[in-house]
């Protein structure tokens, strides 16, 4: 049995789709973070796309020690917990600690494995053992048959709910790069295989200490994450990111979000019908 189909905000996915994960970075105020939601819905119903609010409730990988990292955990939680409650929409947020995978979990449906700890033993079992799906995001430092190990963690900790998100592979050391081969070897693990297409066109470690990013290329990302059979999309949205607290560089501008979902599903119903 498909994983997917054991996961009761997803086990409706009949329709060769994608599923979709989006949001804004963090959350920021009550008014993004609620319009922003709203909107995606609204797209995600229209096209038939299984849908997972994202925001994080806390930034901990942060360039320099004055960068935002959030608005009060127990705070954002909460307008995530309204985010749920108002749209009926299942949660995924980032943790990084044990002790954010008992408290997340209180609030969300997915806890997401930030890239760069996604060896760190103790929080995958963590997260594993709160029941709830944990995707993992795969490390710029790892080549896509080591996320086995890490799918494994969760696994034998007794959770088989896992993700496996490419986020793009460290390409020296300004710049990432996505290798579309590692999507069928993930895949051939048994999990469903997301693409994270808007922090894989960060550029990490600028001299100003802000990432850089190229949004520009995001349809191309995605175009190419569906053609070789991602099963979801991971992109971060914001009704300004020029504005954005986080990760504003490399964020799609909410508006040109539903252009981009009517195209994507055009294209996986092309390669359905193949």
């Amino acid at each position: 049995m498909s994983i997917l189909k054991t996961i009761p905000f997803l086990n409706h996915i009949d329709s060769g789709n994608f599923f979709l994960l989006a949001g804004p970075c963090v959350v920021e105020n009550e008014e993004i973070t609620f319009q922003t939601a709203e909107t995606i819905k609204r797209i995600a119903d229209k096209y038939s796309v299984p849908f997972i609010f994202k925001a994080s409730y806390k930034k901990a990988n942060r360039s320099k020690l004055d960068s935002f990292s959030g608005i009060g955990d127990i705070k954002a939680l909460k307008i995530l917990a309204e985010v749920k409650k108002r749209y009926q929409l299942p949660l995924v947020t980032d943790i990084h600690t044990i002790e954010e995978a008992n408290l997340a979990a209180e609030y969300v449906d997915v806890l997401q494995i930030p890239a760069f700890l996604c060896r760190q033993t103790e929080l995958l079992v963590a997260a594993a053992k709160t029941n709830r799906v944990v995707n993992i995001k795969k490390g710029q430092f790892l080549a896509p048959d080591a996320m086995k190990y890490a799918a494994q963690k969760v696994v034998e900790a007794g959770n088989s709910k896992v993700f496996l998100t490419e986020r793009g592979t460290t390409f020296g050391y300004q710049d990432l790069i996505v290798d579309f081969r590692g999507i069928p070897t993930m895949r051939s693990f048994g999990f469903p295989v997301v693409v994270d297409v808007t922090h894989s066109l960060q550029q990490p470690n600028q001299s100003s200490g802000v990432t850089g990013g190229q949004p520009e290329l995001i349809e191309t990302i995605a175009r190419a994450a569906i053609a070789v059979g991602a099963d979801g999309l991971f992109m971060e949205t914001h009704p300004n990111p020029s504005k954005a607290l986080s990760d504003g560089a490399n964020m799609l501008k909410l508006d040109l979000l539903e252009g981009l979902i009517e195209r994507l599903v055009k294209i996986r119903q092309t390669i359905n019908s193949l």
